[in-house]
């Protein structure tokens, strides 16, 4: 937890028994109604609540009554969180955790928690923030509190939403509403009202989402929740400025911001502030729109909503990139990237430092006591498998966000390095390998969670043998080199030259231990070693070796070095970074190959790491040259990608290779393009909006149409998308983000060199 005993700590030791103040019943409720007006009176005056709230909190004191001083700190700490007074908050929701616990009162930690979590993903945390959303929903779904039930999953839908899963976020605000009108509340079933209107609008079901936000904006007019006002209306000017009804949606987001302002919601006021610029760009107020888009970044930035910084450097960098203002332009796209990039290392931090909380979600929901009958026990493995679930869209939802900002920053590195000066190289060095290192960490933990539940699969192809092995050896020559160490390879002469594999997985196995024995290694040599074991008409069963003169590992370490997030303790003193699952990894894609890893070491010695593969024989790989390279030139592509930096960067890529693509922003506009002229491949980003990818290929696919039949090649930044049965055959290929440009040459080309691009003319 993040907050200290400070002064609303609620333990209170008494010196005597003569100095215990029995609490008076009428006290107590005094106390209740308190919270009752407070709570009630937020969405009018947030000032009033807080102030109702202390004097609460001052009475349980008076009282020494724990259960009442926890409620009395939660719910000024929700107060706090939604004044955007965040420190404040947290401190008093852990005081409260501390109360609940000393109680073992479960449904009070949740309260408090639901406050941690509100703090987390508004400060766009929004994975951590999930965790505690998740955890709070389990117990308020035990207990049937179809209040707070309401609450979590709309704060759920919200997060699911932001991070760009729409099935998940809808799922989630549906269930909202079902709780709410579980619960007879008209407040929680119109905030869930709101964001389905915008999901609607994305669709293009305009008509329909004017109607449910008109919806909303009657229930709270009928309640009286001015607060809750703000966000409706500004919902409703997004579905005026969609339908260009201009003066009415600007009058919707002027009276939410003022709305915003006066109850000093900081986050609407930053999300008012964008939405109102953009819609004075679309009015043709450009120096208007840019002086408030100015406005939002410095409010944006004072407040810590790095959501609204990002978008709205984004804009203005499109702003000036047409106006031919490059300078401008620049230094806007720069701190897009920056606030971006500051995100997804916060979000990657926070995420590397509770995934063990993360993998004990399950194990939650199984906890269960002696007493309880066996009806309950049944309930919790219920739930159980919901979090496996859960834990899986997390997963999903966390490579999408992070590696989608990660493939515009390495490609456009790929693309300045070209353009760039000796200065500036050195630069986008220094970028490149910071970005490589992210996504080791991030593919390392996705990477984990899928070996854990079987869900990795070996995908082989030939694969020249020594070149791997050393461009392995290439990749580590810097970081042995500046350690004043020797890197060696031995490939014994009776090994064939290619050999079908996974080049990525065997890659990864013998680069952390390469990795590692340098690392642990101060003096010496690291060496890397394949010796010819036994051969047959198709295969060789191969060792591979990797040897350091390191400190060696200390003899009861070994049986635990394999374990995820664990070091040896004579290791954990060096300044060595990594996400401690290297090892584990190794280990478990050993076993994938149907192998096992074994080690022999000597403290002081060094260490040597090994394990036996058995590789079928296979022709040596074709090598792309000048010809290969002019198959791809005059060619056509439709490019559908909604990610604005992503698509630049691509149309860079394709024009180098001489191929013309037609650029769309969505799946049904990727349905209606294919309709028109046939082209030689498409590919097609999964996560859209309107209709993702999945749906669109399946269209594509099933209607008749000119490009019926034309390679498409899936885009995606979520390593889970393969997954999808339903859809995944339709796909002639997966292309991960960040995308390795050589893989996409690669993949464009082999479509030609197999014949496997069909003559749609002739069918």
């Amino acid at each position: 937890m993040h907050g200290s005993k400070g002064p609303y700590y609620c333990s209170h030791k008494m010196s005597s028994p003569e100095a215990r103040m029995e609490t008076n019943p009428k006290n107590a409720k005094a106390v209740e109604l308190l919270l009752e007006k407070a709570y009630q009176q937020r969405v009018n005056d947030l000032n009033k609540s807080i102030q109702l709230a202390q004097e609460a909190l001052s009475l349980s004191r008076t009282l020494q009554n724990k259960s009442l001083t926890g409620k009395s700190l939660s719910k000024l700490a929700l107060f706090y969180m939604i004044r955007g007074e965040h420190q404040q908050s947290l401190d008093m929701s852990e005081e409260a955790i501390a109360c609940f616990k000393e109680l073992n009162d479960e449904k009070g930690i949740a309260d408090a928690k639901y406050n941690i979590a509100g703090i987390y993903y508004k400060t766009n945390n929004y994975h951590l923030g999930m965790v505690y959303l998740i955890d709070c929903l389990r117990i308020y779904k035990r207990f049937e509190d179809r209040h707070n039930e309401s609450r979590t999953q709309k704060s759920l839908g919200a997060v699911y939403e932001m991070l760009g899963d729409q099935p998940n976020a809808i799922r989630a605000y549906e269930g909202a509403i079902e709780a709410g009108l579980a619960g007879e509340n008209k407040n929680l079933v119109s905030n869930a009202y709101n964001p389905l209107s915008g999901i609607l609008l994305k669709t293009g079901k305009s008509d329909e989402a004017l109607k449910m936000i008109q919806r909303s904006i009657a229930l709270k007019e009928e309640t009286g929740d001015v607060r809750g006002l703000a966000f409706a209306l500004y919902g409703r000017g997004k579905v005026f400025t969609f339908l260009k009804r201009y003066e009415e949606a600007e009058k919707d987001f002027l009276n939410a911001l003022e709305i915003h302002e006066r109850v000093s919601e900081h986050l609407g006021t930053a999300m008012a502030y964008n939405k109102i610029a953009r819609l004075w760009m679309a009015m043709d107020k450009k120096e208007e729109a840019k002086t408030m888009l100015e406005k939002a970044i410095d409010y944006s930035k004072e407040h810590n909503v790095s959501l609204i910084t990002y978008k709205c450097n984004q804009f203005l960098y499109e702003i000036y990139k047409g106006e031919g203002n490059d300078s401008r332009a620049l230094q806007y796209l720069e701190d897009y990237l920056q606030a971006k990039d500051a995100a997804i290392n916060s979000q990657t931090l926070k995420i590397i430092e509770n995934y063990e909380l993360i993998s004990r979600m399950k194990a939650m929901e199984r906890e269960v006591s002696v007493q309880r009958e066996k009806a309950e026990m049944a309930r919790k493995q219920e739930r159980a498998e919901q979090s496996a679930q859960m834990k899986q869209e997390f997963l999903s939802a966390m490579s999408h966000e992070i590696r989608t900002p990660l493939n515009a920053v390495t490609s456009i590195i790929s693309l300045l390095q070209d353009r760039s000066n000796e200065g500036e190289q050195k630069l986008l060095t220094s970028l490149r390998f910071s970005a490589k290192n992210l996504l080791r960490i991030i593919n390392d933990i996705l990477d984990f969670s899928k070996l854990d539940s079987n869900n990795m699969k070996l995908d082989q192809y030939p694969v020249d043998f020594s070149e791997l092995l050393f461009n392995i050896k290439q990749t580590y020559d810097s970081m042995a080199l500046e350690k004043g160490l020797s890197l060696e390879v031995f490939i014994t002469p009776d090994i064939g030259s290619s050999y079908m594999l996974d080049e990525t997985k065997l890659f990864q196995i013998l680069g952390n231990l390469m990795s590692n024995a340098i690392k642990y290694t101060e003096q010496g040599a690291v060496a890397m070693k394949a010796r010819l074991l036994h051969s047959d008409a198709v295969s060789d069963a191969i060792r591979f070796t990797v040897e350091d003169t390191g400190v060696g590992i200390p003899e009861k370490e070994k049986a635990r070095l394999f374990e995820s997030f664990y070091m040896p303790k004579p290791l954990t003193t060096r300044n060595n970074d990594g996400t401690g699952l290297g090892l584990a990894i190794v280990k478990k894609l050993v076993e994938l190959h149907g192998s096992t890893i074994q080690i022999e070491s000597e403290e002081g010695k060094g260490s040597k790491f090994y394990f036996d593969l058995k590789l079928r024989k296979s022709d040596t790989p074709m090598k792309a040259d000048a010809k290969i390279f002019e198959k791809l030139e005059n060619k056509t592509a439709i490019l559908a990608e909604d990610n604005e930096i992503n698509a630049m960067v691509m149309h860079e890529l394709l024009k180098r290779w001489g191929v013309s693509c037609k650029r769309v922003k969505t799946g049904l506009e990727a349905i209606e393009i294919a309709k028109e002229d046939r082209v030689d491949f498409i590919l097609m980003d999964i996560h859209m909006p309107k209709m993702n990818g999945f749906d669109a290929v399946g269209i594509i696919r099933e209607v008749e149409n000119p490009n019926k039949n034309t390679p498409i090649f899936a885009l995606t930044a979520d390593v889970t998308a393969m997954n999808n049965q339903r859809y995944s055959e339709h796909f002639t290929g997966f292309l991960y983000k960040p995308l390795q440009i050589e893989r996409l040459f690669e993949a464009l080309v082999k479509v030609y060199e197999e014949g496997s691009l069909v003559d749609q003319d002739e069918e």
